[in-house]
């Protein structure tokens, strides 16, 4: 970078800060993700010792089960990365990020807890180190309904602005729903529930006042 691209991203998160509404929002949006990411472990390791039941799905009985953990997860940092990028240069998008985040995040512990499922007949573990502290470096198989990674990436096109940024946003997530039937770790409903209840934080958050 720049000095000159240094110093806009400077301005613009002094900016940022010096606005009280938004400080309080990005101090209070922190301190409320660190709990949830710190809760999480515990919460998925009582997920996974309870008992549900196996869905038939007829989308995953006619997919073969196939280990593409690597691309999922080339997609899903990928498209983080783009998105703190823009992020740098314009803090709003962060702020409404974490805070819709913090509603999807508390949405699906309300589903979680709700929806006892089984993991999917063929199911093909996922396994990525940099998200493993989510899971407390623990196997999970049964975060099911509905699917948080397919909600990271939606949240991700919801919040972009520049055209060709939520068109590979789009892509990407059908992309990803589509590799994570094909690895049988969601049921066909925990990936297409995501996108409408994701969308609908992210109006609720609009709802909010967040820009």
């Amino acid at each position: 970078m720049t000095q000159i691209t240094l110093y806009r991203i400077k301005l613009n998160w002094q900016t940022a800060f010096n606005t009280s509404l938004k400080r309080v929002r990005l101090i209070i949006g922190t301190m409320l993700i660190v709990a949830i990411i710190n809760t999480m472990p515990s919460f998925f390791k009582a997920i996974e010792q309870r008992h549900g039941v196996v869905l038939q799905d007829w989308v995953l009985a006619n997919l073969p089960a196939l280990d593409v953990s690597i691309p999922i997860f080339a997609i899903i940092w990928g498209m983080g990365i783009l998105m703190i990028v823009r992020t740098l240069y314009k803090p709003d998008l962060g702020i409404t990020y974490l805070w819709t985040i913090i509603f999807v995040c508390i949405a699906r512990f309300i589903t979680l807890t709700l929806v006892k499922l089984d993991p999917p007949a063929g199911l093909v573990p996922l396994i990525d180190p940099l998200t493993g502290y989510f899971y407390g470096h623990a196997s999970i198989t049964k975060d099911l309904f509905f699917s948080g990674h397919t909600s990271t990436l939606f949240l991700i096109y919801l919040n972009l602005e520049r055209k060709n940024d939520k068109r590979i946003a789009l892509a990407a997530t059908i992309i990803l729903m589509f590799l994570l039937l094909i690895q049988h770790i969601h049921y066909t409903m925990d990936v297409l529930a995501a996108p409408v209840i994701v969308y609908c934080c992210h109006r609720f958050t609009k709802a909010l006042g967040f820009k």
